[in-house]
């Protein structure tokens, strides 16, 4: 057992993030100290105090300039519109009627396209009592910048204890499908027919998961996070689950069979997975177990895929922001990786040599201290003396047009920043399928087979 601890503590330390950027302590930085000389803020909203943001999403066409930001502890969103970066603002803000009779959290962003009309999901996770069936609240936002248009449009209800996560992905076969957590599977809607006014809200599938029950006694293990996107070569459309028991690829190209391709479990100091976001040609992932001192570890799933190992157990790299953090969410522009890293803020890594992450530069978006309490009294974890890292930037996501990165702290609000040489992505650039969270609406998977049906 020593001999395992040690050979983990040598391998963690030679791949954490490079020294060249000084790191946030356990002190406030200093003026000037607050990020790498290459990052600049191009814009800072404050959204009305600790716990009002959650996840985040940002459309990706430029003409349409709006970013959509879960209201945690209000159990709505804002709509930020950054058409004007220098004047960016919060242009409008739901949140659920009757409020003060809920107990829970608003969760998961995610718009979608369809037939040349803008949707926007907002989820919420409500505990017994009101709305603890309610899934998700579907908006037609299509008529923005008016926000007197932005109409509600369905509900996603019979989904107890609601959803957690959800993944908006434009599929192969031409539908627009919203993936959202369900009991022991992922549940996936075609949103077409949820706002037609489905009476199983538009329901076509469940990705399961394989590994059984919850070790903690709570009924079959289902999924906390996932991305879903295309592989050119293979033609399938392969969803990447991170939840209990690890990580589990499978072929979702007929959503009605999905098909087990391979896993990643059995990894050291994980017994369950987080976030779960492969590269464009889904050969690497970076995988997060989320508890203090984790890193985000990088796995070669080609053994996997290959047959010649029955799981991926063994990362081959890992990245952390501080060794005394916790980096959360993330997005893969290969070969950059945009962490939002809790409380040390935004960090960007580059995984070109998946066995050698190095941090490529970073902004502290949280303003202190470290180790606080929750103090939003409806958030479940907000036990007193329960101070933890769970604080600070939350969601991230980024633009591929122009290369604008949005990040949401819970307590300062929302930002956007640029790196200096990133203006942009696109996978073809860089020898990689142009795949990334971001959809391509109007013509489908980048490689996929043209479709008649358009949504």
């Amino acid at each position: 057992m020593r001999s395992k601890v040690l050979v983990s503590a040598v391998f963690l330390s030679s791949v954490v993030a490079s020294p060249v950027f000084a790191q946030r302590g356990d002190e406030q930085q200093a003026p000037g100290e607050r990020g790498s000389r290459n990052i600049k803020i191009m814009a800072h909203v404050p959204l009305g105090g600790p716990w009002n943001a959650n996840d985040i999403d940002i459309e990706q066409e430029l003409s349409r300039p709006y970013v959509y930001v879960s209201g945690r502890s209000f159990f709505g969103f804002h709509l930020i519109n950054i058409k004007d970066l220098a004047k960016a603002y919060e242009m409008y803000r739901w949140k659920i009627e009757n409020p003060e009779l809920h107990r829970g959290v608003a969760t998961a962003p995610a718009y979608l396209k369809i037939n040349g009309r803008y949707f926007y999901a907002q989820s919420f996770q409500f505990q017994q009592g009101i709305d603890n069936d309610l899934g998700a609240v579907i908006f037609d936002v299509t008529g923005l910048p008016d926000t007197s248009k932005i109409k509600e449009v369905a509900r996603i209800k019979e989904a107890p204890g609601g959803f957690h996560e959800l993944f908006s992905y434009k599929h192969s076969n031409g539908s627009a499908l919203l993936f959202t957590t369900g009991r022991g599977q992922a549940n996936v809607y075609d949103i077409s027919k949820t706002v037609a006014g489905d009476p199983k809200y538009g329901y076509v599938g469940g990705v399961p998961n394989p590994s059984g029950d919850d070790p903690r006694g709570r009924g079959p293990a289902g999924y906390h996070d996932w991305y879903v996107g295309y592989d050119p070569v293979t033609k399938q459309d392969r969803f990447f689950g991170a939840g209990g028991g690890g990580y589990y690829v499978y072929d979702v190209s007929d959503i009605a069979n999905p098909k087990l391709l391979t896993s990643a479990t059995g990894i050291a100091g994980m017994s369950g997975g987080h976030t779960f976001t492969p590269t464009p040609d889904g050969r690497y992932a970076v995988v997060e177990s989320e508890y203090q001192y984790a890193p985000l570890r990088i796995m070669d799933l080609k053994p996997g895929y290959d047959g010649t190992v029955k799981t991926v157990s063994r990362p081959v790299g890992a990245w952390t922001a501080r060794w005394q953090g916790l980096p959360h969410n993330h997005e893969v522009r290969w070969p950059y990786v945009f962490v939002a890293a809790y409380e040390d803020g935004m960090h960007v890594f580059n995984m070109m040599d998946p066995t050698n992450p190095y941090t490529v530069g970073f902004y502290d978006t949280y303003d202190g201290p470290v180790y606080i309490n929750k103090p939003n009294p409806m958030e479940p974890r907000a036990m007193p003396g329960a101070g933890d890292v769970m604080n600070g930037s939350f969601g991230i996501d980024v633009r591929n047009a122009d290369g604008l990165i949005v990040t949401n702290d819970m307590y300062t609000g929302f930002w956007a920043l640029k790196m200096e040489g990133f203006d942009g992505w696109n996978g073809h650039q860089w020898g990689m399928p142009n795949q990334s969270s971001a959809q391509d609406w109007d013509n489908g998977p980048d490689g996929a087979p043209k479709v008649n049906k358009v949504s």
